[in-house]
């Protein structure tokens, strides 16, 4: 059996949060092919990654969970990379790194892993993934096969990508690097990791990331600092006093205690802009009353 299976286990330790209940029962697969097993035999299962752009119900997930962890294998072919969709993004940066390949610098700070990131087109610095990406294999939940897709067909924009739209889950993906002198690559992502410093909270004080998107032409943080929300609090969240963007759990918040808060943050924004900001941070699990008309709320079109 090439996968492990838990009962009741506890989703907060593995969230970037450390918010969440407990999944029923979570599978662990070590190899692609187990992944793609699992998808093809469980009821709906809930995929999850690194968990860093999450917001697990603190009632837990009603269903089985597929934790993409052990699916950790990546190799250099010359200036390709290949990943499978659980291996976290800045151990690729410094491997990149020491080959002397750029492309990957801006991951350096990211707590996810490439399924994740892929899934969002995650970017920083003015690097995106698209800008590396070639092709990638998904499985589709409906037809239960393998597909190939690559950059044109991936549906890349800000924060998009065609896995956001559709049915797949990605399994694993080949990249593209550029050779650069290894020096300028360190020195880049000394640079991303010092700006990261100053201007997020570190994985000390847990956090999602960003809680919401820059709408266009503008930055979320500036329209939340501007509307005065730093320092605000409900429960054991509160928004960072460093910057307006982010929500740390201060004191073993619930996921109850960042939908109140966050709710209040899009609402002051939307008072004094008549900006409806888009949350970056995803829910996932049971949602209670409170939480399902916060969230259609901040979700509303």
């Amino acid at each position: 059996m090439d996968y492990e299976v838990i009962e009741n286990y506890e989703l907060k330790r593995h969230t970037t949060f450390k918010i969440g209940g407990c999944a029923k029962k979570a599978f662990f697969p070590h190899t692609i092919e187990a992944f793609c097993e699992l998808l093809k035999t469980l009821d709906n299962p809930t995929i999850l990654g690194g968990c860093s752009n999450v917001l697990i119900s603190s009632e837990g997930i009603d269903g089985d969970v597929i934790l993409t962890t052990k699916l950790n294998k990546f190799e250099f072919d010359n200036n390709r990379l290949y990943a499978q969709c659980g291996v976290k993004v800045p151990m690729l940066a410094k491997e990149a790194a020491q080959k002397s390949l750029s492309g990957m610098e801006f991951m350096i700070g990211f707590p996810g892993t490439v399924g994740g990131a892929v899934y969002m087109n995650a970017s920083a610095h003015s690097q995106f993934v698209s800008d590396t990406f070639i092709e990638c294999r998904v499985f589709d939940l409906q037809t239960k096969e393998i597909w190939k897709l690559n950059k044109e067909e991936m549906s890349f924009g800000y924060r998009m990508s065609l896995l956001q739209e559709k049915p797949y889950i990605l399994l694993d993906a080949k990249f593209e690097l550029r050779p650069e002198e290894k020096e300028q690559i360190s020195a880049i992502m000394q640079r991303n990791l010092d700006f990261r410093k100053d201007k997020q909270p570190n994985l000390t004080m847990p956090n999602a990331g960003s809680i919401f998107r820059n709408p266009p032409n503008d930055s979320a943080g500036r329209l939340l600092e501007k509307a005065g929300v730093k320092g605000l609090k409900e429960g054991g969240a509160r928004v960072w006093l460093g910057h307006a963007n982010f929500i740390i759990n201060e004191e073993n918040a619930t996921s109850k205690d960042v939908s109140y808060l966050m709710n209040k943050m899009y609402n002051m924004v939307k008072d004094k802009y008549t900006i409806r900001l888009v949350p970056e941070v995803k829910f996932i699990g049971k949602k209670s009353k409170e939480e399902d008309e916060l969230w259609t709320t901040m979700l509303e079109k």
